[in-house]
């Protein structure tokens, strides 16, 4: 199992977002995943969060992880 701790806002890097790219990743090649968003990282599981300067949303790729069976935890 691989573990990613995720301890940046949502927005202002591509820090999380690249993290949870990778977890995509992992999980299509069948890996068993877990999460823990830690520190400003629990930014991330905010629902309805609007970033107009972004061409990704944090909050459709962690629900489609957690779809897939990904572990979250906060």
């Amino acid at each position: 199992m691989t573990t990613f701790i995720i301890n940046h806002a949502p927005y202002g890097t591509e820090k999380p977002y690249n993290a949870l790219r990778m977890v995509l990743a992992l999980i299509r090649k069948k890996e068993s995943v877990r999460i823990f968003l830690m520190d400003d990282g629990i930014f991330n599981a905010i629902k309805n969060q609007k970033n107009p300067n972004s061409h990704y949303n944090i909050e459709q790729l962690l629900t489609s992880l957690i779809e897939c069976g990904c572990d979250v935890h906060t």
